[in-house]
């Protein structure tokens, strides 16, 4: 439960990530899948889990690969993007 946990504290954090590469639209889909994440999420904690394949099953797993797919975009994002300062360390 703890890792599931972290993965999807890690997933909240993914609309900021599309901001910073200036992808507003997927931090927009990304939101709203949140909140379907974090309601089943909820309602599998605190009451019956959701059937499976119901809309917040999908918006549940749906938005942890779409963190996992975010956070690969941005590293690739981060190594292609110069660093400010790099002018003044290849004197």
């Amino acid at each position: 439960m703890g890792i599931t946990f972290m993965f999807m504290l890690l997933a909240t954090i993914t609309p900021f990530l599309f901001i910073q590469m200036n992808k507003l639209s997927l931090a927009i889909v990304q939101t709203i899948m949140l909140v379907g994440m974090w309601l089943y999420f909820l309602e599998a904690t605190f009451n019956i889990a959701p059937g499976a394949f119901s809309y917040l099953w999908v918006f549940y797993y749906a938005s942890l690969i779409v963190a996992e797919v975010a956070y690969i975009m941005f590293v690739i994002y981060m190594v292609k993007t110069p660093a400010p300062f790099s002018k003044a360390v290849k004197n």
